[in-house]
């Protein structure tokens, strides 16, 4: 696991900390080539998330998110966005590419360990799909389950750093 992927790890909510860490472990050991996975964003300001939305609306670009300051699970650190850097140099979004000639593309073999992690991946979803995209569908707190959709998340109250308290 890279330095940047380490320090970006740490600003995810601490409840998935650890659980990212061997998300990224077993990643990285199934991409037995040139590939390892390197977290490109994780928790997001709620100031970066207006500056992203307003991409292709405001400012000139494409479209990068449906989803305004509050309104996205990188906002409460439970997101994340992925790359592959191959030979720990070039980042790579490509899907289809199979780094370590097993018969399965690289990305789908980090998708299916998310999956059994339960994290849902940006690119079932059926509009503006996020191919970069993971965040945690479920948290198991004290109360029970909670699902982690911005509206729950949002009323929640939050700690000293910020982070939502799931107790």
């Amino acid at each position: 696991m890279d330095k940047i992927t380490l320090q970006r790890i740490d600003q995810l909510h601490p409840v998935v900390r650890e659980e990212v860490k061997q998300i990224i472990k077993e990643c990285d050991e199934a991409l037995t080539g040139r590939a390892k996975i390197r977290i490109t964003q994780g928790l997001r300001s709620f100031e970066e998330q207006e500056k992203l939305y307003a991409i292709g609306r405001i400012t000139k670009g494409k479209k990068v998110t449906n989803a305004k300051a509050g309104q996205s699970i990188h906002n409460y650190g439970l997101a994340v966005d992925i790359c592959l850097m191959i030979d720990g140099k070039t980042a790579s979004w490509d899907t289809a590419r199979d780094w370590d000639n097993d018969q399965v593309a690289d990305w789908y073999e980090c998708v299916k360990i998310f999956a059994k992690h339960g994290w849902d991946w940006g690119g079932n979803w059926k509009t503006f799909k996020d191919l970069p995209h993971f965040e945690k569908k479920e948290l198991l707190t004290t109360k029970g389950v909670i699902k982690t959709n911005w509206r729950t998340l949002a009323k929640m109250p939050r700690d000293k750093k910020g982070y939502v308290i799931l107790s």
